[in-house]
C-alpha cells in the first residue's frame, strides 16, 4: 500500500511543480512578447535536415501549464478510484505516458516531431481504452485507435507537401501558404484536427472511448487527446485565412456541435452525456477557429478543460456511490448524501451553460457574442444558437436525474463524502472552474474585444438559454422520454439519440467492405506486384549483382579467361 500512495503523491508533486514553472514562465514569455526555440539536428540529407524542434512561447506553456494542472489533480484522485486494481502501477505510468506524449505534442512546432506526440496520443489511448479487458472495450478500443489512424496518415501525407519546402516547420511558412499551391495540404491539416477531435463524420470513437476508466476520461476529455486536434488548428491558424478552409471547418464544426447537444438530450450513460457535451464544445472551439479568432479559441480551450475534468471527477465519485451504475435513471437525489460532490458538480454543469462569472461565461458568452457580430450565414447562426438552448437543456436533465429528482438508488449503494484523496483533488480543480475564467480573461485579454450587437442579439442567449433549461426539467419532470410520443417517433428518437446513426456506419457494413478491400490490396500490391517489382525483387537482382562481383574479387583465374578471351572476340569483331 505504501508503493501505491508513493506513486500518485509523487507524480502529483512532480506535475505541479511543472504546472507552476510553466506557469510563471507564460506570463513572462506573454508580456515581453518572445519566444525560445531549441533546436536538435537528427539527421541532414542534401540540403534538407530533420530536426528535433521545441518552441517555449506562451501559448505552449500556458497550455502545458494547464496539462500539468489537470494531470496532477487526476494521478492523485486516481490513487483512490483505482486503489483495488490489481494493475495499479501499469496505470499510472500509462497515464504518465500520456502526459509525455501530450508534452511532445504541445512543445513542437515541427511536423515531424510532433508525430512523436501524436502518434503516442493515439497508442496510448487504445491501451487505456481496453485497461477493461472484456469484448466492448475491445470494440471501443480498434474504433478509436482506428479512427485517429485517418489523422496519422494525413499528418504523413502533410509531411511529404512540406518536403519542397526543405523544413518542417511550420511556424515559420505557414503566412506565405496560398489557397493555389497548398489547398491540399491545408485540407490534410483540418483533416487530421477532424479525426483527433472527433467533428462529424469522426465522431463515434469519442462516446466509444467512455470505455476507459473514469480518470482516464478526465484526463483525454480535457486537456490532452480530443484537445490535440484544436490545439493543432491553434497552430496552422494562419492557413485558415481563406474562403474554402474557414467554409469547410465553419460547416463540419457547427453540425458537430448542434449533433452532439441532440444526442445527449437522449443519452442515459452518465459518461456518454458528459463526452457529448465535450463534443460540443469542441465544436465551438473549431466554429471559434474558422472565424479566424484563434486566441478565444485557446481561451474556451483553457477553461473548458478546468471544468470539464472535474465533471468526469464528479461522475466518478457518483458511479462509485451507486454500486458501479452509469445509468442516470439508476440515481437521484444525491444532492442529500453526498452535497459537497453535488456543489462541485453543479458548479461544473453552469460553467458549461455559461452561467455569469463561472470559468465558461467568460469565454462561452465573447465567443457566441463575436460569432454574432461575424460574416456567418443564417444557419451557422441558428445552429449556434440551438446548441446554445441544448447545452442547458441536456444539463437540466442531468441535474433532475442524478442530483435532484427521486430516489432511484439501490439497497447497497454507499454514499458518502468522506474520501480525502478524491475530495482534495477535486476541490484544486473546483477552485479553477470558479476563478479560472476570470484569471484567463484579465491574463489574456487585457484591453476588451469591442462588441456591438442589437438588444435581441445580445439577450437572445439567456433566452434561448432560459428556454433550453425550462424544456430540458420540465420534460423530464413529467417523463416525456417515456411517452407513447417517444415510441410513434421511435425512427427519429433513435436517428438523434444515435448521433444520426454515426456509430453504426462506423462499425458496420462499411468497415467490413474497407477491411475486404484492405485484403484484396495486401494480396495484390503488398504480397504480390510490389514484392516482385519492389523489395524481394530488388534484393534478388542486388543479390545476382553482387556474386558477378563477388567472383571478381575473388581473384579466380577463370573468370579471368572468360573476360580475356570475349575481350578477344569482341576486338576481332570490331576489327572485322
Amino acid at each position: 500500500m505504501l508503493w501505491k500512495i508513493t506513486i500518485h503523491l509523487i507524480s502529483m508533486l512532480f506535475l505541479m511543480a511543472g504546472c507552476l514553472i510553466s506557469g510563471i514562465y507564460a506570463v513572462l514569455k506573454l508580456y515581453s512578447g518572445q519566444a525560445e526555440i531549441i533546436e536538435w539536428e537528427i539527421l541532414e540529407l542534401n540540403s534538407t535536415s530533420i530536426v528535433f524542434t521545441l518552441i517555449f512561447d506562451w501559448v505552449s506553456l500556458l497550455f502545458i501549464c494547464f496539462v500539468f494542472l489537470i494531470s496532477s489533480s487526476v494521478l492523485y484522485y486516481s490513487g483512490e478510484y483505482m486503489k483495488e486494481d490489481k494493475s495499479f502501477n501499469r496505470f499510472m505510468y500509462l497515464v504518465l505516458m500520456f502526459v509525455f506524449s501530450m508534452g511532445a505534442m504541445v512543445l513542437s512546432p515541427n511536423l515531424i516531431s510532433i508525430l512523436l506526440g501524436w502518434d503516442g496520443l493515439g497508442l496510448v489511448s487504445y491501451v487505456l481504452v481496453i485497461y477493461y479487458q472484456n469484448e466492448k472495450s475491445a470494440n471501443a478500443g480498434m474504433l478509436t485507435v482506428l479512427s485517429n489512424r485517418v489523422g496519422d496518415v494525413a499528418i504523413l501525407l502533410s509531411i511529404g507537401f512540406m518536403i519542397k519546402l526543405g523544413s518542417w516547420n511550420f511556424l515559420f511558412y505557414a503566412y506565405s501558404m496560398s489557397d493555389k499551391e497548398w489547398l491540399g495540404f491545408k485540407f490534410l491539416i483540418i483533416l487530421a484536427a477532424m479525426t483527433k477531435s472527433a467533428q462529424i463524420p469522426f465522431s463515434a470513437w469519442l462516446p466509444a472511448a467512455m470505455a476507459a476508466p473514469t480518470p482516464v476520461s478526465a484526463l483525454v476529455h480535457s486537456s490532452t487527446l480530443v484537445t490535440a486536434g484544436v490545439y493543432l488548428m491553434i497552430r496552422f491558424s494562419p492557413i485558415l485565412e481563406s474562403f474554402y478552409t474557414q467554409s469547410w471547418l465553419l460547416i463540419i464544426s457547427c453540425l458537430t456541435m448542434f449533433m452532439a447537444g441532440l444526442g445527449a438530450n437522449f443519452e442515459y450513460d452518465l459518461k456518454k452525456i458528459i463526452a457529448l457535451s465535450t463534443l460540443s464544445q469542441l465544436g465551438v472551439m473549431l466554429s471559434i477557429l474558422a472565424l479566424g479568432f484563434f486566441d478565444l479559441a485557446f481561451f474556451h480551450l483553457l477553461s473548458h478543460a478546468l471544468f470539464k475534468a472535474l465533471l468526469f471527477m464528479c461522475a466518478g465519485v457518483f458511479i462509485h456511490g451507486v454500486g458501479d451504475h452509469q445509468d442516470i435513471r439508476y440515481m437521484g437525489c444525491l444532492v442529500k448524501f453526498m452535497p459537497l460532490s453535488v456543489i462541485y458538480m453543479s458548479v461544473c454543469n453552469f460553467a458549461l451553460c455559461g452561467f455569469p462569472f463561472l470559468a465558461g461565461f467568460y469565454s462561452k458568452d465573447m465567443i457566441l457574442e463575436v460569432a454574432f457580430m461575424s460574416w456567418v450565414n443564417f444557419i451557422a447562426l441558428s445552429m449556434y444558437v440551438l446548441a446554445v438552448g441544448l447545452t442547458v437543456s441536456y444539463t437540466m436533465r442531468l441535474i433532475f436525474y442524478s442530483l435532484s429528482g427521486g430516489f432511484n438508488l439501490g439497497l447497497l449503494a454507499n454514499m458518502k463524502d468522506s474520501n480525502n484523496l478524491m475530495t482534495i483533488s477535486m476541490s484544486l480543480l473546483g477552485t479553477g472552474a470558479i476563478i479560472g475564467g476570470a484569471a484567463l480573461s484579465w491574463l489574456l485579454f487585457p484591453e476588451p474585444y469591442m462588441i456591438c450587437l442589437s438588444a435581441l442579439m445580445k439577450s437572445l442567449v439567456m433566452m434561448v438559454s432560459i428556454i433550453g433549461g425550462v424544456i430540458g426539467y420540465v420534460c423530464n419532470l413529467f417523463s416525456m422520454n417515456h411517452s407513447s410520443l417517444g415510441l410513434s417517433k421511435y425512427f427519429m428518437v433513435v436517428f438523434m439519440g444515435s448521433m444520426w446513426f454515426m456509430p453504426f456506419l462506423s462499425t458496420m457494413k462499411n468497415s467490413y467492405v474497407m477491411m475486404n478491400m484492405g485484403g484484396l490490396m495486401e494480396k495484390i500490391g503488398d504480397k504480390g506486384w510490389l514484392e516482385k517489382f519492389g523489395p524481394q525483387g530488388l534484393y534478388l537482382k542486388l543479390s545476382q549483382l553482387f556474386m558477378i562481383l563477388n567472383s571478381f574479387q575473388i581473384n579466380k583465374i577463370k573468370v579471368f579467361m572468360k573476360v580475356f578471351i570475349l575481350g578477344v572476340l569482341v576486338v576481332m569483331f570490331m576489327g572485322i
